[in-house]
């Protein structure tokens, strides 16, 4: 089984981690703040989702 690394991909795909990489704690912060002032179903699931993209980008898992 290959090991994922991210420097093999295209140019064009690593700069679209890139850029998902660096959003993704602004858009978890505004979500999270969102799901405490307005609790749905909805938003605790994209606020949990979220999170664990953040995680898996902390941890160098993606």
């Amino acid at each position: 089984m290959a090991r994922y690394y991210r420097y093999r991909l295209p140019p064009w795909a690593r700069k679209c981690l890139i850029i998902a990489e660096q959003i993704t704690l602004p858009i978890l912060i505004f979500q999270l703040i969102r799901t405490i002032f307005l609790p749905t179903t909805f938003d605790v699931l994209l606020t949990l989702l979220l999170a664990g993209i953040y995680i898996a980008f902390y941890l160098k898992w993606i």
